[in-house]
């Protein structure tokens, strides 16, 4: 009897909406970052190091406002995370976890392979890894190639890879698994995490006493650079609102080159630019956190010393574009990027807050022998409805090389 009742079209098509709502709730189905943060404290998890991801933002916004400020460290890039983490362990015997987007594993190669690998110290660790470029999933053109090989990079390097689950139980038996790796393995362990894994959590906005928006900043630098001018923008939204700001003025993006990603290059890249096109003002517009992921690129531009190299920094003190958290350059009675440039070399360095200060030191920042570096400080957000560059990186690459006659 019960063989047939799947048989009956009515039962079918009611099996049928079944099946498709339970596809749907398990779509709909998210975890809470406080469940999971109890799994690897559990298991004796109690030190958090790394760099935040948007995959991650809820889980990094419960850590950042539940952790003490002892065992939790935002650090300048992922492979500092390894390092702190693998000395936490020495310190204490315990793992630690390290939060990264995927696109960060780069930075972890060395020291995850050198240094926490079972063939070299054998340094247990929980990487919890936001899976940007998911195969099938839609994403922005940066993340395609690191999230078709991510899986496979973790396997090269020996390090155990799972998804995490939304569903408690499965969750209690990956952690479980990550704990036996560590007991007996002794080294790495890894976990990816796909979009809208987390439930939401939220971080109180960072106050501060700063007049300006990124946004407003930008369109006040803008302005002042000459056309002949090359600019080269980081990651992030400050990208996105200058691409924004071609738009509005209905010009062209070829004046600029956009580095939507490889956080923390863009300096690098314009001074390589610089280098090659001496004849020409080169601008970077940097991002404080972008600026700290590669601090020791300062010291070559400072060596190197284009006359035409522009450094221009805007300092909101968080991660603007994956949560909000606080980067250590937030920390303004005590930290100066004016004071590491000026200590590797730089000419000149500048401090902008306000509308005023901000046109006279751009105006000096142009007219000043390089490289000089001028820190706006601004408060921190952007609009809600700010786009994406509809231009692709390849076409942006090919108007930019015809822009300054490199094609």
């Amino acid at each position: 009897m019960t063989r047939h009742i799947f048989t009956h079209p009515v039962m079918q098509r009611v099996c049928s909406f079944a099946i498709r709502r339970m596809s749907s709730d398990a779509k709909q189905m998210k975890l809470s970052p406080a469940f999971f943060h109890q799994c690897v404290t559990d298991i004796g998890v109690n030190f958090f190091t790394g760099v935040p991801d948007s995959l991650l933002s809820d889980y990094c916004a419960y850590v950042q406002d539940n952790v003490p400020e002892t065992d939790h460290i935002i650090a300048c890039n992922e492979g500092n995370a390894v390092g702190l983490a693998a000395g936490y362990h020495l310190a204490t015997g315990h793992p630690g976890l390290v939060y990264l987007q995927n696109s960060g594993l780069g930075n972890t190669v060395n020291p995850l392979m050198s240094l926490t690998s079972s063939k070299v110290y054998s340094i247990p660790l929980l990487l919890l890894i936001g899976w940007r470029g998911q195969p099938g999933v839609k994403d922005e053109p940066q993340h395609f190639a690191q999230g078709q090989i991510t899986p496979d990079m973790l396997n090269l390097m020996d390090i155990p890879c799972r998804i995490l689950p939304k569903d408690e139980t499965a969750v209690k038996k990956v952690i479980q698994e990550a704990d036996q790796h560590f007991k007996t393995k002794k080294s790495p362990f890894s976990i990816l995490v796909e979009a809208s894994t987390f439930s939401q959590y939220k971080l109180p906005q960072l106050q501060s006493n700063f007049p300006l928006l990124r946004e407003e900043a930008l369109n006040i630098v803008v302005e002042i650079l000459d056309d002949t001018d090359i600019i080269v923008a980081t990651t992030g939204k400050l990208s996105r609102e200058l691409f924004e700001y071609r738009e509005a003025k209905r010009e062209g993006h070829e004046k600029e080159f956009l580095t939507v990603g490889s956080m923390g290059h863009a300096s690098s890249i314009a001074l390589g630019i610089a280098k090659f096109q001496p004849h020409r003002k080169v601008v970077c517009l940097d991002g404080d956190g972008a600026a700290l992921m590669h601090l020791g690129a300062f010291s070559t531009v400072g060596q190197r010393a284009p006359s035409n190299f522009k450094h221009v920094i805007f300092n909101n003190g968080c991660h603007d574009s994956v949560g909000g958290q606080p980067t250590e350059a937030s920390h303004h009675d005590s930290f100066s990027f004016g004071g590491v440039a000026l200590a590797c070399g730089y000419r000149k360095t500048l401090v902008a807050q306000t509308t005023e200060e901000l046109v006279t030191c751009t105006r000096q920042l142009v007219e000043t022998p390089g490289p000089v570096l001028l820190e706006i400080k601004l408060s921190v957000g952007s609009r809600s409805n700010l786009g994406r560059p509809t231009r692709t990186p390849i076409q942006n690459k090919s108007d930019f090389m015809e822009h300054i006659g490199s094609a």
